[in-house]
């Protein structure tokens, strides 16, 4: 971890995220706090001996923290005592993306595309909708993950895959006259943006779990209702809305995987399987990174336990050109 020392006897000083706490009891009954500390360069194991609630201050999984202590050898590993801690402050000027896994675009960057694909609509209803639905969940989405492991599950994630999936879309609409562009793309835009009611996330933008509301109804469920109650109160004609509600409960394909309903027209079928290709892409991908050129990665058990190969030929993991860059060509 990049922690400065400050003296010649382990001292040393940083921001840090806490990836891991349990509040624990050490033989003579005394409070402590056991936690693993990370920033993107790795990770560190750390006490917090006598803890005391009032004095030292409430801490969970997923808050930015500086800290300050001793690091000592403990089990043929370093372990950091600490000594300081407190919650980050505005003037630490200390950005969550630097210390978590992040999209490779900022959520006000990636939000910025997806609002200028809804400005050309023809459809002024779906405009409408989409516009105020973007608008009621802008706070969260900027930093919000799309999941809680697997597939785009990094700060900014949720709408880096709106995003690519958007750049899918339009090149499918391209080369299919018969699809209907703006209800595609209204779909796409849609389908998870209920994810934001589904997983406890902190401002650091990594899942630690879900809500109450996720394990009882879900960002399928939860996405339509959101549609139906902002449409309605808009005025959004109710066959219309129909079908956006038919596009986010049917999304997942098949009801073995969550569906409410099977996909019944082209844009809802279309929806449903660049959904699956986007997440499969950035899931393999992801995984094959994670091991040498020529090795198998362990089996991934969203693609039925399979072991991946890493053929090497790809040596670098290019950034996606998702952003419209025509102001920079001129």
């Amino acid at each position: 971890m990049n922690l400065t020392p400050f003296n010649k006897n382990g001292g040393v000083e940083g921001f840090c995220l806490i990836k891991a706490l349990e509040k624990r009891i050490n033989i003579k009954g005394v409070p402590y706090l056991d936690m693993v500390l990370a920033d993107k360069s790795g990770e560190i194991t750390a006490k917090l001996w006598d803890y005391k609630e009032e004095f030292h201050g409430m801490f969970q999984t997923g808050l930015l923290v500086k800290v300050r202590g001793t690091v000592t050898p403990f089990n043929d590993a370093d372990q950091l005592r600490i000594e300081k801690i407190r919650l980050t402050i505005p003037s630490d000027d200390v950005k969550p993306e630097d210390f978590v896994p992040s999209a490779e675009y900022s959520g006000e960057e990636m939000l910025a595309e997806v609002l200028k694909t809804v400005e050309v609509f023809v459809d002024a209803h779906l405009k409408k909708l989409v516009t105020a639905v973007l608008e009621e969940y802008k706070p969260k989405l900027v930093y919000w993950p799309a999941a809680f492991k697997l597939h785009h599950a990094v700060r900014g994630g949720l709408l880096y895959h709106m995003l690519t999936m958007l750049r899918l879309a339009q090149s499918v609409s391209e080369l299919y006259p018969s699809v209907d562009a703006d209800l595609l793309y209204a779909g796409v835009i849609l389908h998870d943006i209920a994810k934001t009611e589904e997983f406890i996330v902190p401002e650091t933008g990594i899942a630690s779990g879900y809500t109450t509301d996720g394990n009882l109804v879900g960002h399928i469920a939860r996405g339509a209702m959101a549609v139906d109650r902002i449409g309605t109160r808009l005025g959004t004609p109710p066959e219309l809305l129909t079908l956006l509600e038919h596009m986010v409960l049917s999304h997942h394909g098949e009801p073995d995987y969550g569906a409410a309903v099977r996909p019944m027209f082209l844009e809802a079928d279309i929806l449903s399987q660049l959904d699956l290709l986007d997440s499969r892409i950035y899931a393999i991908s992801q995984a094959v990174s994670e091991v040498g050129s020529k090795d198998f990665t362990g089996r991934q058990w969203f693609l039925d336990n399979r072991m991946l190969y890493n053929h090497g030929r790809k040596e670098t993991k290019p950034k996606a050109e998702l952003l419209d860059r025509q102001e920079e060509k001129k």
